[in-house]
């Protein structure tokens, strides 16, 4: 978001028993997915864990992938190398219109 504010599929705001009734998780194996580093709650001061609509989304695509008979190391590799397209593809846009605001004499 270009304000700085998250949307509402990024606010982490729902907790473990609300997540695993939305995607038929138990909630030792959402935990075991954190475990692996594949999600990634939020903590509330009393070690609550909160979850974004985003990472029930996640949590579905890796339910499909174990269901399918993929390594939860695989998934992780696999999440790593699309973050890293993600954020080359970020940098070369921004590069791309840091030159076009130059050639261009736009100052922010």
């Amino acid at each position: 978001m270009s304000d700085g504010k998250l949307s509402y599929k990024e606010k982490k705001v729902i907790t473990i028993g609300i997540v695993s009734e939305i995607t038929g998780l138990s909630q030792r194996q959402i935990r075991y997915y954190e475990e692996r580093n594949l999600i990634f709650p939020e903590r509330t001061e009393r070690g609550t864990r909160k979850y974004s609509f985003s990472d029930i989304e996640i949590l579905g695509d890796i339910a499909d992938k174990i269901e399918e008979g993929v390594q939860t190391f695989e998934i992780r590799k696999d999440m790593i190398k699309k973050a890293k397209g993600k954020q080359t593809r970020e940098d070369v846009n921004k590069m791309i219109r840091g030159q076009l605001n130059a050639h261009f004499n736009i100052r922010k």
